[in-house]
């Protein structure tokens, strides 16, 4: 039998499969396009806004961590470091000091007549007396070298770039310093003084031991004053 011949494709089903064809490709296009793109306007607004305002979010957090940060390393009353922010900064300046082959010294200083001053006039005697010393150490030392209360009556100062000799010629004149300040409570002069304690920050230095070596120092130091008086 002779074969069977196809039927001619007709304008409308040539017409039909372009359309389909057509469709397929735009539904392609649309599938591989960004997300963005496919979104409606309002979805994409929206998720600019949230975007910005979880950014916003986190800046605010962010800064709020580093202000409990900052007031977690710094005595509420007297506005230094605390042991805590201290500690911190010393480790630093050691691992500087043995990087670059740094000097420094530590300086451990302690009142000598807080706890009378207090018991006799009260706390808040004790705290004008603490604030005056504080001032009195500032006077004393660089913006670059680093004033901490290790608690209670006790300081720490943190000195860049002297030498042991050096060192020991400014505990002395903090001594002096201290000495020289005079209160009067309730028509009475008082006096406090302070007695101070010296380690060298060398490339060997440790944080603790350098924080046993000076608070060693100064104890030998009061006993001394101790004696002289």
């Amino acid at each position: 039998m002779p074969a069977k011949k196809k039927p001619k494709a007709t304008a409308s089903r040539i017409g039909k499969r372009r359309k389909n064809g057509a469709a397929a490709r735009k539904a392609a296009r649309a599938r591989n396009a960004p997300a963005s793109a496919r979104q409606p306007q309002g979805v994409a607004d929206g998720a600019k806004q949230t975007i910005r305002r979880l950014k916003a979010q986190l800046a605010e957090a962010l800064k709020r961590i580093e202000a409990l940060q900052a007031s977690a390393d710094t005595d509420f009353l007297l506005d230094i470091l605390n042991r805590r922010g201290f500690e911190r900064e010393l480790h630093r300046a050691i691992a500087y000091i043995k990087r670059y082959h740094a000097s420094g010294a530590l300086i451990v200083l302690d009142v000598d007549r807080l706890k009378p001053i207090n018991d006799a006039y009260g706390h808040a005697a004790g705290d004008q007396v603490l604030k005056a010393i504080v001032a009195a150490l500032s006077s004393q030392v660089r913006s670059s070298d680093v004033i901490g209360r290790l608690g209670g009556d006790e300081f720490a100062l943190l000195l860049w770039n002297l030498s042991e000799t050096d060192a020991k010629a400014k505990a002395a004149s903090l001594e002096q310093a201290i000495d020289r300040l005079a209160f009067v409570f309730r028509g009475s002069t008082v006096t406090a003084g302070a007695s101070a304690g010296v380690a060298i920050l060398g490339p060997h230095a440790e944080a603790g031991k350098a924080l046993e070596e000076a608070d060693s120092a100064m104890y030998l130091r009061k006993a001394q004053r101790r004696h002289e008086a």
